[in-house]
């Protein structure tokens, strides 16, 4: 068959481009990409598309509005960048472009890692462990606050603070937030604070910005320092999306400065509001107890009223006239009870006089000696028969009766009772016992 037989697969441009299209998303799903961004657009419908180089070669990008909304910097041409994404077809052109949904500066790619790396460190040796974070305290007199005293972050921390609970002191420490020289500014600063014993909480705090803006609040030594201090430390560094080891550390981590100042202090018109509630309280107690003593000054005023001496001589003639009759009528009670009792004892005196008392134990004895005269002859009588039966039981067993009937007992010379002929040798001495004796004999054969 020539070639021009063979069979043919033909495809489309649309076909093809689909088939590229599938091959490079099941090869490539999910890759990350470092390189230079170049014809960065962003027209009005919020998607980003770029051109992505190094020095051999470029590639095609785009990045939806979605995942574009959550940038947190502004893709510019020549900006140094790592891309994640996957790999797929732009059919219209018939070219391959990269989709990415992640872009961070090439920069952070080391310093995400070497922050993962430290993370994972001081959570290792229980540095994040929530047993060993302080408790804040419910209405602190005096707040230090480290941070820049130019930025924003200070401006909104203070205005709420004086919103909420303006009888609070605030103490601005003023400290570098970004830069080479701003951990150990942080470090040293913190540490001054928490000695002097000035504060009742510290305040480590800034604006948000890139992972090198907030490098400094992940400095190792900075971390053990908020470790170690005395006085609790709230973190509140960058937006709600931001993490550094320092609010990993702390004692508490606010999303942002202002929500941080709203932990710090209770609102004032909250206050107000529980003040007037105890008030309200107070003052329903005191109206009840000045009652309740107006109600007992009554009664006192009832009882003193009762006691006047007149009253109380009345009542005491009354009562010694009530005891005058009640003791009239004990004696007279108690004078037919006496002579009761008196007939009583004299009849028992009577039963108990010492000849009625032996006559009757004469009687006793002669009584008891008769029933136990009956006893005995009873007992013997029992006796007796029980012997005669004894007699004539041990007589019907014994083998003394036996002999009697004309059997005869043979002994071995050993004394042993000899029950079979196989017990026995010839020449043997045995014994044989009869009725009226016994006598030696010999085995002359078994």
């Amino acid at each position: 068959m020539s070639n021009t037989d063979t069979p043919r697969q033909v495809y489309t441009p649309t076909t093809l481009n689909r088939l590229v299209r599938d091959l490079l998303e099941d090869v490539l799903p999910l890759v990350w990409i470092e390189g230079e961004l170049s014809n960065v657009a962003r027209p009005a419908s919020g998607h980003i598309y770029f051109t992505v180089k190094d020095a051999g070669a470029q590639i095609r990008g785009a990045m939806f509005r979605m995942k574009a909304g959550q940038l947190r910097f502004r893709p510019v041409d020549g900006m140094h960048v790592l891309l994640r994404g996957r790999v797929g077809l732009y059919e219209a052109r018939g070219e391959f472009q990269l989709v990415a949904d992640h872009m961070e500066l090439a920069g952070e790619g080391a310093l995400r890692r070497e922050f993962e790396a430290l993370k994972a460190r001081l959570a290792e040796e229980g540095l994040f462990d929530a047993a060993r974070k302080r408790p804040l305290p419910p209405m602190p007199r005096r707040i230090g606050i480290i941070t820049s005293p130019s930025g924003a972050a200070v401006r909104d921390v203070i205005s709420v603070l004086r919103r909420r609970f303006a009888l609070t002191e605030i103490d601005i420490l003023p400290s570098p937030v970004q830069g080479r020289e701003a951990p150990a500014i942080l470090r040293s600063t913190l540490q001054r604070a928490a000695a002097s014993g000035r504060y009742d909480v510290i305040l480590l705090t800034r604006g948000g910005g890139s992972l090198e803006d907030l490098w400094a609040f992940n400095d190792e030594s900075l971390a053990r320092a908020i470790e170690a201090s005395e006085v609790p430390v709230v973190s509140a560094v960058g937006h709600e999306i931001d993490f550094t080891i320092a609010d990993f550390v702390a004692d508490l981590r606010a999303a942002t400065p202002s929500a941080a100042a709203e932990l710090l202090v209770p609102d004032e018109a909250d206050l107000f509001r529980i003040l007037g509630r105890q008030r309200d309280r107070l003052t329903t107690l005191l109206t009840r107890r000045l009652q309740h003593a107006q109600q007992r000054t009554d009664h006192l005023a009832t009882r003193l009223h009762a006691q006047r001496p007149q009253a109380r001589l009345r009542r005491d003639a009354e009562r010694m006239a009530a005891l005058d009759r009640r003791l009239r009528l004990v004696a007279t009670q108690l004078g037919g009870a006496n002579r009761h009792r008196l007939a009583r004892l004299q009849a028992r005196l009577l039963a108990r006089h010492p000849g009625r008392l032996l006559d009757l134990q004469r009687q006793r004895l002669r009584t008891l000696q008769d029933r136990l005269r009956q006893a005995m002859q009873r007992r013997l009588e029992r006796e007796r028969t029980n012997l005669h039966q004894q007699a004539r039981t041990l007589q019907a067993v014994s083998p003394l009766a036996t002999l009697d009937r004309g059997y005869a007992i043979a002994f071995d010379a050993k004394g042993l009772v000899l029950r079979r002929a196989a017990d026995v040798a010839p020449g043997d001495a045995v014994r044989i016992r009869l009725a009226d004796g016994e006598f030696p004999a010999h085995v002359d054969k078994p």
